[in-house]
Order: C-alpha cells, then sequence, then structure tokens
C-alpha cells in the first residue's frame, strides 16, 4: 500500500502552490480531496501510512462496504483521487507555518508544499490499559466499538473494562449484543448509585478487582485475570482507550488540542473550520467517536465549505481586481 502511494505523488521538492493541502489520507482525507478533485481544485495529500483502524481485519457500518478490509477502501480512495489529479504523497508533516494567504507545509525529509487552505485528518491515537496481552489483541478480541464489532461476538461472554466515566455508558450499549455480559471494576471510577442500579437492572454483573493479563487459548481471547487469580470467562474485552489527537502540527498555528470525556479533541464548527481562518479538521482528530463512514462524511463536508471558502476568495479578487 507504502508504495502504490509513493508511485502516485510527484516531487514536490518545490511544489508551487496547491489550492488545498490535506495532511492525513485515511477516509475523511481521502473523501475531502476527492470531493475538492472533483470540484477542479488542486490538491495534495500527505499520508504518514498509519490509519488508526490497521489493527483491524474489516469495517462494518459502511453501506456498500460492510465487511471490507479498511485498507482496500484507502486504495481504492487513491485510485479515485487520481482520476481527478489529486496528488497523494507518502510522508510526514514536521511543521506548518503561516505566511500572509498561504500555508508552508514542511515535511520532515525537507520538501516543502504550500497551501491557499488546510485540512487536517491525523486522527487519533488509542491510548490502551497497561494489561499485559491487551495490546496484542486489539482490534480482534480487544474491541471498543459494539456498532463495528458487537455482532461478531453477540451472545458471547462479553467484559467492560472500566478505566473512565464513560465506561459504564458502554456496558449499557454492549448489553445489546449479548445478556452474557460483565462490568470489571479494574481502576474505574466508583459508578454511581444510580448507574449500580442500572447495571443491576439490565442483568450486568460487576466484579471487583484489577485486571492484571488476558488469559489467551488457541490465539483466542479465552478470558482475563484479576489480581486476586480469579480466571473470569470472556470471548471479547471492551475497553475504552484514550483519544490522543494527532495534531502537534497545529500547535504552531495555535491550535491545542480540548479536553473530551475520552480524551482529547481539536474544537472546530460543523463544517470542520477551526479558530484559525483557513484551517479546517475533519474524521476522528475533531471527533473521537466518528466511525469509518462518519470521518469520510465529515470530510466531504469540510471539502464543500473549503471550496465555498475558495470560491467567496475569488470572487471578492475578481470584483475588486486584485
Amino acid at each position: 500500500m507504502q508504495e502504490v502511494v509513493t508511485n502516485m505523488a510527484r516531487n514536490v521538492e518545490s511544489a508551487g502552490r496547491y489550492d488545498v493541502v490535506i495532511v492525513g489520507g485515511g477516509a475523511a482525507g481521502l473523501s475531502a480531496a476527492l470531493m475538492l478533485g472533483r470540484a477542479r481544485r488542486s490538491v495534495l495529500v500527505v499520508d504518514s501510512g498509519e490509519p488508526r483502524n490497521a489493527p483491524a481485519a474489516h469495517m462494518h457500518g459502511f453501506l456498500s462496504r460492510d465487511g471490507q478490509p479498511p485498507g482496500e477502501l484507502l486504495a481504492m480512495g487513491r485510485k479515485e483521487i487520481a482520476a481527478y489529479d489529486g496528488e497523494v504523497l507518502a510522508g510526514r508533516v514536521r511543521t506548518v507555518v503561516q505566511e500572509e494567504r498561504d500555508f508552508t507545509v514542511e515535511l520532515e525529509e525537507g520538501r516543502t508544499a504550500r497551501a491557499r487552505r488546510l485540512l487536517v485528518t491525523t486522527g487519533i491515537t488509542d491510548e490502551l490499559p497497561d494489561i499485559p496481552g491487551l495490546a496484542a489483541r486489539w482490534g480482534r478480541d480487544v474491541v471498543h466499538c459494539p456498532y463495528c464489532d458487537g455482532w461478531e461476538v453477540r451472545d458471547e461472554p462479553i467484559g467492560v473494562l472500566a478505566t473512565g466515566p464513560l465506561s459504564v455508558h458502554q456496558a449499557l450499549l454492549f448489553r445489546q449484543w449479548t445478556d452474557r455480559l460483565t462490568f470489571l471494576r479494574h481502576t474505574g471510577p466508583q459508578p454511581a448509585d444510580d448507574e449500580f442500579v442500572q447495571l443491576a437492572a439490565r442483568g450486568i454483573a460487576v466484579v471487583e478487582g484489577k485486571v492484571t493479563e488476558l488469559e489467551v487459548v488457541d490465539d483466542r481471547l479465552a478470558g482475563v485475570r484479576l489480581d486476586s487469580g480469579d480466571l473470569i470467562p470472556l470471548r471479547a474485552l471492551a475497553i475504552a482507550p484514550r483519544a490522543v489527537p494527532r495534531a502537534a502540527l497545529l500547535a504552531g498555528l495555535g491550535l491545542e488540542p480540548s479536553p473530551h470525556p475520552g480524551g482529547a479533541f481539536i474544537a472546530a464548527d460543523a463544517t470542520g473550520l477551526t479558530v484559525v481562518p483557513g484551517v479546517w479538521v475533519a474524521g476522528n482528530v475533531s471527533d473521537p467517536s466518528a466511525n469509518v463512514l462518519l470521518s469520510a462524511a465529515s470530510g466531504a463536508k469540510a471539502a464543500g465549505a473549503i471550496n465555498a471558502d475558495l470560491i467567496a476568495e475569488e470572487t471578492r479578487e475578481a470584483v475588486h481586481g486584485f
């Protein structure tokens, strides 16, 4: 996949000026590039090749693409973008500097590109609980989204690992997919009295104690071991990783992450426009809970807003002669 990206890109040692540079080539970034390409905009997508859903074998809930490997969607998107003269470059952005009306985007390799508008779709990093064996099962039988993975483990014994304020909500969600649900208190906050009532009313067992390791048999999750030594048999473990925006490049523009119950995000309006004129965000970097379909939709929405903004600027210039 990396080779495909590299072959599609031209040398941008000194790339000139693009209408839009998109940082991040996941569903949000590629969807935006497709829309902008069809709007006859010059577009460069810079992609580090680290999609959030890389550990997942399949994606779900995407109409007409349910069950498709995530990498296939991205490969199809790149080909579609190329048909509209969009460019995709494998690389990582080091800095973005605003200079008068343009943005200068510098890659780690020293190459640069200029952009009239900037769209950041770099996503998030999922910070996983520090439990031996957990990271190796992430995206397989250690999951976080019932809409993405619940069907595959329906009616199986599922555990919800409490680590933060949204854990009870997560447990009540997963109850829709199984009545064999265990709420593992682990290091999460003490549920409020009404939350205990809700868990009990839904038949969700509450187990005290800290989870110390995962038990795996024949490459399948068999359960979790508590600090008491007890084994809780499970087929899947639901967790709520902390969302950390991949947004260091925005700090130089004065954009810092805002707190979120599940981590942090980059604040923006409904179209993805940030408080910095000319800078948009889309996908998980601005909405940690968005799935692939919603991320793609947010990229398309941002693209429409960016094109409209460029049209308004061009119209002003035409009217005033500069």
